[in-house]
């Protein structure tokens, strides 16, 4: 098991600086929109993880690297304020990563990162942060990362640890890795793309399609519908339901969906129970602008859905 002193949550990802612009509507191809003044926030998908987990109360770490820019002295700052350890965020070697993200009335986005700083973090980095790695009841990333570094963290992992990770931008990924998932965590898109012709009609075949490849078990994102959970130990199916709130953006609701899950399931919680929380936790925020700022404390989470129980 892990050691006690250990971090509940160490995230392993990117850190970015989201740019974002509200739309009437996306541009096509040759078209120019005019939008909103730009908003500049501390995002990136394992900033964003560490962040949302820290304000729920887990005790969190983040390994990544940005640049000694000001972009990166805005992450920082948004890490410790959040409460997350940052000990592990090395600094230099190229600018911050960055994201152009346009948001459009509905609350829907479009995301282009550039990656900066995100593709030097290396192997290297890994097996030089190896105890902090090993200490982690929760490891969590992301493929905003290397994938060689992925890799590396799951060749780093020490017994008892749980591995927890969320595929986006998806790509193939090596056995070693999906033999490693618990869980992996998908949306529509990120299924199709690991299934590929694979893919049949809805997510419970993506569900049984993705544990055939070797996660312990998958969880399919499925926005205001929920999600759908599968645990390869029992082969059970089942969908938990999302509360309804009013939608203003759903930059990075899946990143708290994802770092609420990894922590409640490090507690010990059932794959539903952990899940169900945090659909609570991506729902609450959707409600607000921006990501780091939209995550809620556990006080702002909206009540449980009808037949989950209030005290998960």
């Amino acid at each position: 098991m892990c050691p006690r002193d250990g971090f509940d949550l160490l995230v392993v990802g990117s850190a970015n600086a989201d740019l974002v612009v509200g739309v009437e509507r996306r541009p096509g191809a040759g078209e120019t929109v005019l939008g909103s003044d730009l908003v500049v926030h501390p995002g990136g998908k394992g900033a964003n993880q560490a962040v949302a987990a820290a304000r729920l109360g887990a005790r969190t770490a983040l390994l990544a690297r940005v640049g000694d820019d000001g972009h990166g002295t805005l992450l920082l700052d948004s890490q410790r304020a959040a409460g997350v350890d940052v000990t592990g965020v090395l600094v230099g070697g190229a600018p911050t990563g960055v994201a152009l993200i346009t948001v459009d009335p509905s609350g829907d986005n479009s995301i282009v990162v550039s990656p900066g700083a995100n593709a030097r973090l290396s192997p290297e980095d890994v097996r030089a942060a190896a105890g902090r790695v090993r200490s982690a009841r929760v490891v969590s990333a992301q493929l905003e990362i290397p994938l060689e570094t992925v890799v590396a963290v799951v060749g780093t992992l020490a017994p008892g640890t749980r591995f927890v990770l969320n595929p986006s931008p998806p790509r193939a990924l090596p056995d070693e890795v999906l033999g490693a998932c618990d869980p992996l965590i998908v949306n529509e898109h990120e299924a199709r793309v690991l299934l590929g012709d694979a893919a049949g009609p809805d997510p419970e075949s993506w569900a049984r399609a993705l544990l055939a490849r070797g996660p312990r078990s998958v969880v399919v994102t499925l926005g205001a519908a929920g999600a759908l959970c599968a645990d390869g130990r029992t082969g059970v199916l089942e969908r938990v339901a999302s509360p309804r709130v009013t939608v203003v953006d759903t930059t990075g609701a899946g990143d708290a969906f994802a770092a609420a899950l990894a922590w409640r399931l490090g507690r010990g919680e059932d794959l539903a129970s952990a899940a169900g929380y945090a659909a609570r936790v991506g729902a609450a925020a959707v409600t607000q602008e921006g990501a780091q700022p939209s995550y809620p404390t556990p006080s702002a989470l909206p009540a449980p859905c009808a037949g989950e129980s209030g005290t998960r």
